[in-house]
Parts: structure tokens; C-alpha cells; sequence
């Protein structure tokens, strides 16, 4: 027997599915639509009269013509003026915020300085820049449809705790709970909240809104006071087991190197990290290292394109260029084809920007497996059309609850 959960859920697959098409392919009509869906005339119809209604998509005022018999057809495209996103990066040093559009426009950005490390005050000024930018987009009346962050960490899919984030000297966090209880008693509107690594969350900002053909694999690195890697493999983030894919600034360059703020030695932020670059010798002995871990992540991976993004590589562009050599130098040594370089195409902002696209990412994949959470006001619609996905162990999604 078919239950509300699995009508449910089916629906919410088919308007992915509409969703998806139309980011793919704007100005496509009901009919086409349907034929490139494989889904009824009246199905199509009645979705795109709810997603019209719910301005997630809009139709244009002139109509094209078709051929043969028959009325001409009405082009609808995402609606990328009304619906928006918001994403926050925790960083080590500040928070940065930004609002965009459903296609990657960015309508506002904030940067503040991080006013303490501890988890509970990191909380509290993240609510309050999150506040203010609810009240600016009530004012102009712009629909928020989720909310990501992302900070410099291992996030546990399983659990959405922060299991190791050495440079904010967190360990085993439920961060997301307290970020979500913290909103809660916040005046921001009720809103699905999402959370990730930064690394991973900047790879999103480019796979979903950096290009108009998606390459994948697709790795993006990030150079700061930490050292990630964020890995878009099979239209979905490999974050392995327990969030810890990727962390490839504690991979281990130097036996028996600097000591790690991880407690290990010889670790790459030791000579890569934004703390070693002291000197200009310092900086061109980073962009080595740097090309050397390149060159692991390509044989490792074999990526269709690689980033590299990060304050430092924002500040220091002769690291970039230097690691870039560097990589090219071992792929000509070995007759091997390079991957797309280049750099981050929003800059400082790629993790902030790539936490609202993780936001769209996992609300068009409504098979990725999510898990209930205490927090989740269980009267909330979203939350009761959830249902168990544990038969697609290749969708691993983000952690995410919602307040109310």
C-alpha cells in the first residue's frame, strides 16, 4: 500500500526533476517538459502550476509558436528575481554572509570579524547577522528558501556534529543544533538550515553555479589558515565516511615535520597554511608543496577540472601560479593529460556563496539520505514528506534540520 510519505516524496522527486531541466535548459515549455521527463502532459502541468505559484519558476508574456495543429507554447524559466538563498562561512578569523539568487547572483554580501572561537558565541553572531538580513529581505520582499553554512571542519553526515575542526579548536560539536536552536528564539523566519565543510561547500558554488555544463569530478581547494579539498563525485559531494574526505591539509608531507594544530607533525598546512607564510622563500616553497598535492589529488581522483581558491591564493597569486607550474611539470614527466585549472570564480566569497548552493544542491536531490533530528518541529510539511532513502547509499547529503 502507497503511503502519504511515499506520494509524498514521489512528488517532490518529479518537481526536482521539472526543476532540473529548467536549470539545464531555460525557456522550455509544458510540453516539452514533459516529453524530456518522461512524465504525463496533466502531471507537468499540475507541478508547474504549483511551482508557478510558488514563484520558483516563472513564464515568459510571449508565446512561441509550434509546429502543426495546436496552441502556442509558453517558455518558463527559473525564476531567479524573487526566491533567494543565504550562506554563511564561519571562517577562523570572521564570518562572511551573502544572499543569491537561485542562479548565483549575488544581491548582498557581509563580512564581520569572529568575535570568539567559543561555539555557543559563534552562535549567537551568527543569529544576529542572519536577523538582519531576514528583516532586509522581508522589506523587499524576496522568499528565502533555505539557509547554508559552512565552516573549516570534518562535518559527520551521520550525526551533523563537527567532529574535528582544529583551527577553531572544536571537537565532536553539534554545532547545527545549537546554530538551529539559536535561530529559534530568533525573530528570522522559519527556514531549512543546512551544514558543511567550507572546502566542500565552495566546490558547490562552482558545480552548481559556476558553469553552464557541469564538470564532474570536481575538485576545489581551498588555501587559508587551513588546507581542504572539496570533491563533487557523481553529481554529489564525497565527504566519506565521517565527513573527513578531503581533509588534505593534514595529510602528512614531512615525517617527523612542524608540529600540526591537529597534534600530528608534518602535516601540509604546516608548510602550505596561511601561518608559514612568513617569507617570500617561505611562499615558494608553499607553491611546491602545494603543485605536489595537486598532483596526488589528480592521480587520486583524475578530476575533469580543479580549482584553487582560499585567502591565500586570493593574496598570494604567485603561490597559485607556482602550484599550477608545478602540477604541470609532473603531468608532462609522466605523459599525462592536465584537468581543467583555474581559479575560484567567487573569489573570498566561493565557501559563503557554495553554502547557498548546497541549500539548492540537496533540495533538487530529494533521494539524498537525510536523517531525522530532535530539532525538526515534526508539524513542519517538508519534514513530514521525508521518508527513509537508506536504498541509495550513493547519495550522501548534507546534515539538515529545520526551525520553527
Amino acid at each position: 500500500m502507497t503511503t502519504t510519505g511515499d506520494q509524498q516524496l514521489v512528488k517532490r522527486i518529479n518537481r526536482s526533476v521539472l526543476l532540473r531541466l529548467l536549470w539545464a535548459q531555460p525557456s522550455l515549455s509544458r510540453a516539452r517538459l514533459a516529453e524530456k521527463s518522461g512524465l504525463t502532459k496533466s502531471t507537468v502541468s499540475a507541478l508547474v502550476r504549483e511551482l508557478l505559484d510558488e514563484r520558483w519558476i516563472d513564464e515568459d508574456n510571449a508565446n512561441v509558436a509550434t509546429a502543426g495543429v495546436g496552441r502556442p507554447s509558453t517558455p518558463l524559466h527559473i525564476n531567479g528575481d524573487l526566491r533567494v538563498l543565504i550562506g554563511l562561512e564561519v571562517a577562523v578569523e570572521c564570518l562572511r554572509m551573502v544572499c543569491v539568487s537561485l542562479t548565483g547572483q549575488i544581491i548582498s554580501q557581509t563580512e564581520q570579524a569572529l568575535q570568539s572561537h567559543q561555539p555557543h558565541l559563534v552562535c549567537a553572531q551568527a543569529t544576529g547577522l542572519v536577523q538582519g538580513l531576514c528583516q532586509a529581505l522581508a522589506s523587499r520582499r524576496l522568499l528565502l528558501s533555505g539557509l547554508g553554512v559552512c565552516l573549516p571542519g570534518a562535518v559527520d553526515d551521520e550525526s551533523g556534529v563537527v567532529r574535528f575542526a582544529p583551527n577553531l579548536t572544536w571537537r565532536n560539536v553539534d554545532f547545527l543544533a545549537m546554530l538551529t536552536q539559536s535561530l529559534s528564539t530568533s525573530d528570522a523566519p522559519p527556514v531549512s538550515i543546512y551544514l558543511q565543510n567550507d572546502a566542500d561547500a565552495a566546490a558547490l558554488s562552482e558545480y552548481e553555479f559556476g558553469a553552464d555544463d557541469k564538470s564532474d569530478p570536481l575538485i576545489f581547494i581551498s588555501c587559508d589558515v587551513g588546507v581542504g579539498a572539496g570533491v563533487v563525485l557523481n553529481d554529489g559531494l564525497f565527504t566519506g565516511a565521517l565527513g573527513v574526505a578531503g581533509e588534505i591539509g593534514h595529510t602528512i608531507l614531512q615525517i617527523d615535520g612542524p608540529l600540526c594544530s591537529c597534534g600530528r607533525s608534518g602535516c601540509a598546512e604546516t608548510v602550505i597554511g596561511s601561518r608559514a607564510l612568513t617569507s617570500p622563500e617561505a611562499i615558494g616553497r608553499a607553491g611546491e608543496f602545494l603543485g605536489v598535492l595537486m598532483q596526488n589529488l589528480d592521480a587520486t581522483v583524475n578530476p575533469r577540472t580543479l580549482v584553487l581558491g582560499g585567502k591565500t591564493c586570493v593574496t598570494h597569486p604567485e603561490l597559485r601560479d607556482s602550484a599550477m607550474q608545478t602540477l604541470r611539470r609532473y603531468a608532462q614527466a609522466a605523459g599525462m593529460p592536465l584537468p581543467v585549472l583555474r581559479a575560484a570564480r567567487y573569489g573570498l566569497l566561493a565557501p559563503a556563496v557554495g553554502a547557498a548552493a548546497l541549500v539548492l544542491h540537496e533540495l533538487l536531490r530529494p533521494t539524498r539520505k537525510r536523517l531525522p533530528s530532535a530539532l525538526a518541529n515534526p508539524d513542519c510539511t517538508a519534514q513530514r514528506a521525508q521518508v527513509s532513502t537508506q536504498d541509495h547509499p550513493a547519495y550522501s547529503g548534507a546534515r539538515h534540520v529545520s526551525w520553527h
